[in-house]
């Protein structure tokens, strides 16, 4: 019955109905063509989001993969293949200065591709020194203890983690160094951190390897001066 008086419609009202069952056609038309690619351009839309920070692999050597090895995301650029120069000099509450390497033997001796030294201070009054060295062979890289044992330090070795946003980790090597001061009573002491950056997980020497490293005076304990570390490091690292 409804089919039939839909046949006498007055001929205007026909023509809309013709019109009204085109638009929805062509509609569906176009349904069927693209709803097939929407997930993939939910995907590419999600790898998007998901790639928003660089994704790097971090860990204790850079000549042997170590079951403390961690993937890490960054909110500035460690790659061997950008200007290691252009990280930010702000970073939560750290301040940073360029600090040119007068020692021209680090050039001469490690041959590095990329050579950046910054000091770091915040508003406590506390300073770091950031060091990223980086290259495609082992040259650049040596644990930075030989360095403090042929200078006349003495110094106590070890490994740490550092607890990263979003329920990340990175694992660091570290010492404790100290020698007679030559310009006054008592002893200089340097706490080091460091720990080495990969593009991927190939760990290519081809695709380049970057020493991060942190050089500070003692906050209190060791214990106490590695927690500095750690805030310094999480305003650059976050869990994946």
């Amino acid at each position: 019955m409804e089919t039939k008086s839909s046949l006498h419609l007055p001929r205007q009202i026909q023509s809309q109905s013709y019109n009204l069952i085109a638009i929805v056609v062509l509609l569906l038309g176009t349904m069927g063509v693209y709803m097939p690619r929407l997930p993939m351009l939910a995907n590419a839309q999600g790898s998007s989001i998901s790639h928003a920070h660089n994704i790097y692999v971090a860990d204790l050597d850079f000549w042997r993969r170590t079951d403390r090895e961690r993937t890490v995301a960054s909110t500035a650029s460690f790659a061997l293949d950008s200007d290691l120069s252009q990280i930010p000099l702000e970073v939560g509450s750290w301040i940073g200065e360029e600090v040119p390497e007068t020692n021209q033997e680090v050039q001469i001796l490690l041959e590095p591709e990329q050579y950046v030294r910054r000091l770091y201070h915040n508003q406590a009054g506390q300073y770091i020194w950031l060091t990223l060295i980086g290259g495609r062979s082992s040259q650049p890289f040596h644990p930075p203890d030989i360095c403090y044992d042929a200078d006349g330090w003495q110094s106590n070795f070890g490994s740490t983690v550092f607890h990263l946003p979003n329920q990340g980790e990175l694992y660091a090597l570290w010492l404790d160094a100290r020698k007679p001061s030559l310009t006054q009573n008592g002893f200089d002491e340097h706490i080091v951190s460091y720990f080495y950056l990969f593009p991927n997980r190939d760990r290519m020497l081809s695709d380049g390897i970057v020493l991060f490293k942190l050089t500070s005076g003692r906050f209190g304990s060791p214990e106490e001066s590695l927690q500095v570390h750690e805030d310094f490091i999480t305003q650059f690292f976050s869990g994946t």
